[in-house]
């Protein structure tokens, strides 16, 4: 009888330890684009239990478009999404105080044929070149810059420029339609597994407008004042981040599993698509990131005026989360 009452104590307690650690784990909700990238990493850290090892638990709520996650973020549909610390910086001199926590140093390329002429910028007068994001996107701004520093072109004058969507993009440059065409990352792995070679990179547009190293152009980005009631969700998750990132970096297993998400067409392109995220996971210390990120603000400023940053003159001081202890 002593022994069934103490099997029966220990299966309450296994019971009720279980409950209590059900209840420990936070949920976090993070707003992803449907097909974004960042799908990925939530789904290798969910699979491997990462979420949960680190005291959470991850709920993803797929959307649209980027205007959509930021509204779903506005409106407290979400805890989190992914966007850039320019767009941080403009909502907190706007009243509106979130902050950032770097994700992926990848921007985006301009790519071109690999048998194409077009060995420079200053190549591509007179040519028609796509162009993803927009006229006001960061990573072509970055790149005018530098035409203009290097090649004394004004591409956006000097080329005949084609905005568009970037499967839109990614298809009439497959087709032949475009000279080059200036493409988020994961498109821009896509052509190189099809044959087209990088003209230049963002991350090299930024390094001439005075970036020391690789900055992360996007991350993680949240409401401050959730993020001080809620520290150790954020703190989970972004051990979990790293956890993950780590994992990704180091297993190629990780990325067969992932295949059916990615939807790459061939072995080939999933091993560049790897390849190409693995060379975008930040390793740098925040404050070196935080310096570069105020050096391109003022660079981005000067080209792109109030209309891209709004009222702030310099990066807001708040913008990259101070619980932060590396960039990754």
């Amino acid at each position: 009888m002593g022994f069934g009452w103490r099997t029966a104590s220990l299966a309450v307690a296994i019971t009720l330890a279980g409950s209590f650690g059900s209840l420990a784990a936070e949920i976090v909700r993070v707003g992803v684009l449907k097909f974004g990238t960042v799908n990925w990493e939530l789904d290798a850290m969910k699979r491997n239990g990462l979420d949960a090892k680190h005291g959470i638990s991850i709920e993803v709520q797929p959307f649209a478009g980027e205007e959509a996650t930021a509204v779903a973020l506005q409106g407290g549909a979400v805890d989190m999404i992914v966007s850039d610390w320019l767009w941080v910086s403009r909502m907190r001199a706007e009243g509106t105080p979130y902050v950032f926590a770097p994700y992926s140093t990848s921007v985006g390329s301009i790519m071109v044929p690999k048998d194409s002429a077009i060995r420079s910028l200053g190549d591509l007068k007179g040519k028609v070149l796509g162009v993803a994001g927009g006229p006001l996107d960061k990573n072509w701004l970055l790149i005018q810059a530098l035409a203009r520093r290097e090649a004394k072109i004004d591409l956006a004058e000097e080329a005949e420029i084609a905005y568009a969507a970037p499967p839109l993009l990614a298809e009439k440059a497959r087709q032949g339609e475009l000279d080059a065409v200036l493409i988020f990352w994961n498109y821009a792995a896509r052509l190189e597994a099809a044959g087209f070679r990088e003209l230049v990179s963002g991350e090299e547009a930024a390094g001439a407008a005075g970036a020391s190293g690789p900055v992360a152009a996007i991350g993680y980005v949240f409401p401050e004042a959730w993020a001080r009631e809620h520290s150790a969700a954020v703190e989970g998750f972004l051990a979990a981040s790293r956890e993950t990132k780590q994992l990704l970096a180091t297993s190629d297993s990780e990325w067969t599993a992932l295949a059916p998400l990615i939807k790459a067409e061939d072995e080939t392109t999933l091993n560049v698509m790897r390849d190409r995220y693995r060379r975008g996971i930040p390793h740098r210390a925040v404050t070196e990131e935080v310096k570069d990120a105020e050096r391109l603000y003022r660079v981005l400023r000067d080209i792109g005026g109030e209309k891209l940053v709004g009222p702030g003159l310099t990066l807001d001081s708040g913008t990259y989360w101070a619980g932060l202890k590396n960039a990754s």
